[in-house]
C-alpha cells in the first residue's frame, strides 16, 4: 500500500483529459449526491484499501452528505474542526512533504443504475470539486487519484459497472502536495465539496467542444464556429443556422455585453448526442492600451466572490448562487473576479444569463512561500511545472464556452516564475482572443493587463496620468484593480475616490472590491465564528470576514455604499441654473431607454408631491440638465426644500439623487431663561443641573442616567485597527496608546450668569500632557435647552480624533427612534453615498449594523433633528447620531455579537464630527479630507421634551 501519490509532484494519474462542460444534454446522467457512508482517520496510511472492496463491513460507519465539508458535518467536532489562515500554511513548509498528521476521510456509496440506463456506450465518473487529493474506486478497481480541489476531473467507469450494487470508494486527505498551491486565504475544509455525477457516454457521443462566437462591431455581424473532436451539426434556429462543426457562419446577431447578455439558443447534435447551447456573441481585446469588448472599452464595476455558505462553507446550492448573481445585478455590480479558484460551473451559467463580466482565475495561490522570500516557490521550480499546466488547462477546457469569461487570470499570490510562463504560453496556444491576467509580476511579463492590489487613490491617479513607471510594456497596457476596498468591518470608506478616478482616467478600467461576503461559519455561541473559535495553533483571527455581505447574505452599509457610488446613473446639480437635474448614463453599451425616472418633493424630509420624470434615452456616456415640474405649494411652515430624483428598472432602484431647492435655515434663538442655583442644583428653563460639576440631570420629566458629556472615541474598526505589516499609520493603536478609550474629565468651573450656565472641562487622558479644554455653554428660553460647546486641542495632537461630540445616557425605556437626517442605513465621512435625506423611524436596536466582529457601526449622517426617549435634540450645524444599549467601551471589548448584553442605559452620541472609515485592514486609510484634525471646533444641541 503506497501513499506516494500524496506528496508526489504529479497532478494525478488516471484521470481523463479535461474537456468542456455542460449543463445538459439528451444522455443519461445520474447524480451521486446524497447520503454516503464515512469513517476518518487521523493520517494517510491509518487504514489500508480494504475499504473499497465490494462487501467490507461499512455498517457502522458515520453517515455524512455529499457534496460537504466534513468538519462542518460532526457533532462538536467528531470529524475535526475548521480552520483559518490568510497566507500561513497551517503545517511545517517542507515541500511537497505534509505532515503525518493527515486526516483522511474514506467515503463509500453504493448505488443502482436506473432501469433506464442505456446498455450500450461507456460511463465517466465526474467529480467537480474534492479537497486537497482524493483516490477513486469502483466496484474495487482503483480508477486513479487527483488533486486540483477546485476542478473537475473524470475517471471512464462505463466497463465497472454493473446494473446494481455498485460501490463507489473515496478516500481524501486534507493535506497532500497540492495543498502548497491553495493557500488561498480562506478556511482549510476538507471533503468532496461539489457534485458528483455519473454521466452515459453513447457511442458517437460528443466529448469536447469549443464554441467560438465572436462579434464585428462595424458590420453588426457575429461570426459562429463550433470546434467538436466527434464531427456533427450546429443549429441556431432563431438565426437560421444550420452548419457542420468546423465550419464558420456570419450572420447578423444582437451581441452580448454584461449590460445585455443576448443569448441564442442552439444545439450541437453528433451521431451519439445533442447538447443545448447558449451562445453569446462577443469579442474581447486589448487595443490601444484599453480592455476592449465589440469595439468599446469597458469600466469593471466588480466584486471578488469566494464560494462561501455559512453552514456549508463551498458547498453551495444553486438557489444560492442565484441569489448572488441577483444581489449583485442590483447592486450595480457588473464584474466578478473568481478568487481565487474556478467557480462552481452552475455559476458561470448565470453570469452568462444575467450578464457579469468574468475574470476566471485558476486554482493557485502560493502565498505562504512569502515567508521564506519564496525561496522553493513551486511556480519557480521545473518539478511543479506539469501541475500547473494541468490546473491551468482543466480551467480553460471546462469553462471556455462561457461569454461572461472576458480574461484567464494565471492565479493570485504566487510570486513569479516560469511555471507561470508556461501556463500563459500554454493558455494563449489554446485560446488566443482572451486577454491573460496575473497580479503577483510588477514586470507584467506573462500578462495582458497591469493588476495591483490595495494602490492607493493617489497611485491610481499617477497610473492614469501614465507616471507610475515601470517596463514599456507595462506602461502600454490597461490598468485594473484586482482588489481594492477591503471590505472588513466597518467600511470600506474611499470608494467614491476611486471611482471618480476610474472615471476620470480611460486606462483606469476599474476593479474589484475585497470581498463578496464574509465567510462567518454559523456558531451556536458566537453566531459567527471565525479564525481563532476552533482553537487553531495558528490563525488570522476575523480577517476571513471582509465581504460586502454579512454570513447569512445580508447586504452590509459597505454594498448600498458601493451600489451608489458604481450606480451606472449619475444623479445630481444641473451644470447651471436650478429647478432641473443633470442626469448622466455611465453605462458603457446601454442608453437608458430602460429605466423609468420619478420625482418628490421633500419639504423639511416630508414628501409632498411626486410624480413620473420624463427623461431622453440618453446614450452611453452622455449627459443632459433634465427640467423639474413647477415646485410644489411648500405649505405654510415650509423649511428646507429637496427634490429627490430615482432611476428604477422593473421597479428597483438603480439610482437616486437629491437636489436642494430651499436650504435650510438658521435654528432660532434659545435665550430668555435665567438659571437659579440652590445648595445642590441648579435650574434652568425645564433642565436641572448638578451644582458641583454642571451636569445635567433632567429635561422636564426625563432622568438622564448620564449628562452630555464631550466624547471623543469610538471602538476600533478593523480598518482603524489597520495590519501590523503595513507602512502606515495605523489609527485604531495609537489611538488606544494616546489613551483616548480612557479619558479623564476634570471640571474646571462652573459658572452662572443672568443669561447662561457655563461649565469649563479639561478633558485628557492620563499619562499624556495633551488634552481638550472645553465649554459647555447652557441657555434656555423656558421650554428648550440649548448646550453650546466649544472645544480647544492643548498640546501636540499628532493624529485624528475619532470622534468629537458628546454622549449621554437616558432611560433604557427609550426604543423608539424618529430622525430627519441621513440614511436609511449607517454612513461616515468617507461612505456616505447611499444616505440619503428624509425623515425616518426606526428603533435603537435597527440601528445597529452587526458586524462580526463588534466595533463602531450605526452612524447616521447629516442630521437636523432626532427624537428618542421623550427628548428632541436639534443640532446646529447638522451632526452626526447614534444610539445603542451598550458603551463605547463596552463595544471595544466585545469579541462576538453574543459578547454584547443591553444594558438599561441607552447611549446617545451627538457627533460634531467622525473621521472617516478608509479600508486599511488590507488598504490605505481614511483620505486627509476625511480625517477629524484636533482644531478648535464649536456646536450647538437644542433639547426639547416632547
Amino acid at each position: 500500500m503506497s501513499f506516494s501519490y500524496v506528496e508526489d509532484f504529479a497532478p494525478g494519474t488516471g484521470t481523463l483529459p479535461p474537456r468542456a462542460r455542460y449543463a445538459a444534454s439528451d444522455a443519461d446522467r445520474l447524480s451521486l449526491n446524497g447520503e454516503w457512508r464515512f469513517r476518518l482517520s487521523p493520517t494517510a496510511d491509518s487504514e489500508d484499501e480494504s475499504f473499497a472492496v465490494p462487501g467490507h463491513g461499512a455498517e457502522d460507519w458515520a453517515r455524512i452528505t455529499v457534496p460537504g465539508h466534513w468538519v462542518l458535518q460532526g457533532e462538536n467536532g467528531a470529524y475535526g474542526l475548521p480552520a483559518y489562515t490568510n497566507h500561513l500554511y497551517p503545517f511545517p513548509v517542507d515541500p511537497p512533504r505534509v505532515p503525518t498528521e493527515n486526516p483522511t476521510g474514506d467515503h463509500l456509496h453504493t448505488f443502482d443504475l436506473p432501469e433506464s440506463w442505456p446498455q450500450d456506450g461507456d460511463a465517466v465518473l465526474r467529480f467537480d470539486g474534492v479537497e486537497s487529493c482524493a483516490r477513486v474506486w469502483l466496484n474495487g478497481v482503483l480508477l486513479g487519484d487527483f488533486k486540483g480541489s477546485r476542478l473537475p476531473h473524470e475517471f471512464a467507469a462505463g466497463h465497472l459497472l454493473k446494473p446494481a450494487g455498485n460501490v463507489l470508494a473515496v478516500r481524501v486527505h486534507q493535506w497532500s502536495s497540492g495543498s502548497y498551491l491553495e493557500d488561498q486565504d480562506q478556511w482549510w475544509l476538507p471533503g468532496i465539496f461539489r457534485d458528483v455525477t455519473l454521466l452515459h457516454r453513447p457511442p458517437g457521443a460528443i466529448g469536447d467542444f469549443f464554441v467560438h462566437a465572436s462579434y464585428d462591431h462595424t458590420a453588426g455581424t457575429g461570426t459562429l464556429r463550433v470546434d467538436s473532436d466527434v464531427a456533427g451539426r450546429v443549429t441556431v434556429p432563431e438565426l437560421g443556422i444550420d452548419v457542420a462543426t468546423g465550419e464558420s457562419v456570419t450572420v447578423s446577431v444582437a451581441p452580448w455585453t454584461a449590460e445585455t447578455p443576448r443569448l441564442y439558443d442552439g444545439v450541437l447534435a453528433a451521431p451519439g448526442e445533442r447538447v443545448p447551447l447558449r451562445v453569446g456573441f462577443r469579442t474581447v481585446a486589448v487595443e490601444d492600451g484599453l480592455i476592449k469588448v465589440n469595439g468599446r472599452a469597458v469600466l469593471l464595476r466588480g466584486v471578488n466572490r469566494h464560494e462561501w455558505h455559512a453552514r456549508t462553507g463551498r458547498t453551495l446550492d444553486p438557489e444560492t448562487m442565484c441569489e448572488d448573481v441577483t444581489l449583485m445585478k442590483r447592486h450595480n455590480i457588473n464584474a466578478v473576479r473568481a478568487s481565487h479558484y474556478p467557480p462552481h460551473p452552475d455559476f458561470l451559467d448565470l453570469c452568462d444569463e444575467h450578464g457579469l463580466w468574468v475574470i476566471d482565475e485558476c486554482d493557485l495561490e502560493t502565498h505562504g512561500f512569502v515567508e521564506q522570500d519564496w525561496r522553493d516557490n513551486p511556480v519557480d521550480d521545473d518539478r511543479w511545472t506539469p501541475a500547473l499546466l494541468d490546473r491551468a488547462a482543466r480551467m480553460v477546457e471546462r469553462d471556455k464556452n462561457h461569454p461572461s469569461v472576458i480574461i484567464w487570470s494565471l492565479g493570485n499570490e504566487a510570486g513569479t516564475g516560469r511555471g507561470l510562463t508556461a501556463m500563459a504560453e500554454q493558455i494563449r496556444v489554446r485560446d488566443p482572443d482572451r486577454p491573460i491576467h496575473y497580479e503577483g509580476d510588477p514586470s507584467c511579463r506573462d500578462t495582458d493587463l497591469y493588476s495591483r492590489m490595495y494602490a492607493t487613490q493617489e497611485e491610481v491617479e499617477r497610473i492614469g496620468r501614465g507616471l507610475d513607471g515601470g517596463t514599456d510594456k507595462r506602461r502600454g497596457l490597461p490598468f485594473i484593480l484586482c482588489e481594492y476596498a477591503h471590505a472588513m468591518g466597518n467600511g470600506p470608506g474611499g470608494l467614491a475616490d476611486y471611482q471618480r478616478l476610474f472615471e476620470a482616467y480611460p486606462r483606469n478600467q476599474g476593479g474589484f472590491v475585497w470581498e463578496w461576503i464574509d465567510h462567518g461559519l454559523r456558531h451556536e455561541t458566537y453566531g459567527y465564528a471565525y479564525g481563532g473559535d476552533y482553537g487553531e495553533e495558528l490563525h488570522d483571527g476575523n480577517f476571513v470576514c471582509d465581504g460586502l455581505l454579512f454570513p447569512d447574505r445580508t447586504p452590509s452599509p459597505g454594498l448600498a455604499e458601493f451600489k451608489a457610488v458604481i450606480a451606472p446613473v449619475r444623479i445630481g446639480p444641473p451644470a447651471e441654473g436650478h429647478d432641473s437635474v443633470r442626469i448622466s448614463n455611465l453605462y458603457d453599451f446601454r442608453d437608458l431607454s430602460h429605466l423609468a425616472f420619478e420625482w418628490s418633493y421633500l419639504v423639511d424630509g416630508e414628501t409632498t408631491a411626486g410624480g413620473p420624470l420624463p427623461v431622453p434615452a440618453l446614450s452611453p456616456g452622455t449627459s443632459a440638465d433634465v427640467p423639474l415640474p413647477p415646485r410644489p405649494a411648500p405649505g405654510t411652515a415650509a423649511g428646507e426644500q429637496i427634490w429627490t430624483v430615482r432611476a428604477l428598472e422593473d421597479g428597483h432602484e438603480v439610482a437616486s439623487g437629491q437636489v436642494t431647492a430651499v436650504a435650510r435655515g438658521p435654528l432660532p434663538p434659545v435665550h430668555g431663561a435665567r438659571p437659579r442655583r440652590d445648595t445642590s442644583r441648579i435650574t434652568l428653563g425645564p433642565a436641572t443641573f448638578d451644582a458641583r460639576t454642571g451636569g445635567l440631570l433632567t429635561i422636564g420629566g426625563i432622568e438622564l442616567r448620564s449628562g452630555p458629556r464631550l466624547d471623543v472615541w469610538r471602538a476600533p474598526t478593523d480598518n482603524d485597527n489597520g495590519a501590523d505589516w503595513q507602512p502606515r499609520l495605523q489609527y485604531g493603536p495609537h489611538w488606544r496608546k494616546l489613551g483616548l478609550h480612557r479619558m479623564h474629565h476634570r471640571p474646571d468651573a462652573v459658572e452662572v450668569t443672568d443669561e447662561a450656565l457655563t461649565v469649563r472641562t479639561r478633558v485628557a487622558p492620563a499619562a499624556r500632557d495633551l488634552g481638550l479644554a472645553t465649554v459647555h455653554r447652557w441657555t434656555s428660553d423656558g421650554d428648550r435647552l440649548r448646550l453650546t460647546v466649544h472645544v480647544t486641542p492643548e498640546g501636540d495632537w499628532q493624529v485624528p480624533l475619532p470622534r468629537l461630540g458628546v454622549r449621554l445616557g437616558l432611560p433604557g425605556s427609550a426604543h423608539a427612534v424618529r430622525w430627519y437626517g441621513g440614511g436609511p442605513g449607517e454612513a461616515y465621512p468617507d461612505s456616505r453615498a447611499a444616505s440619503r435625506l428624509a425623515r425616518r423611524d426606526s428603533d435603537v436596536d435597527a440601528l445597529q449594523t452587526p458586524y462580526v466582529r463588534p466595533q463602531e457601526n450605526g452612524a447616521r449622517a447629516d442630521v437636523r433633528w432626532a427624537e428618542i426617549g421623550g427628548l428632541r435634540v436639534e443640532g446646529e450645524p447638522e451632526f452626526w447620531f447614534s444610539a445603542r444599549r451598550w458603551t463605547s467601551e463596552q463595544l471595544d471589548a466585545a469579541r462576538h455579537l453574543s459578547d454584547l448584553v443591553p444594558g438599561d442605559t441607552v447611549w446617545v452620541h451627538l457627533d460634531h464630527g467622525l473621521t472617516g472609515v478608509g479600508s486599511q485592514a488590507c488598504g490605505p486609510g481614511p483620505l486627509p479630507q476625511d480625517l477629524l484634525r484636533a482644531e478648535p471646533a464649536q456646536f450647538s444641541f437644542t433639547f426639547r421634551e416632547l
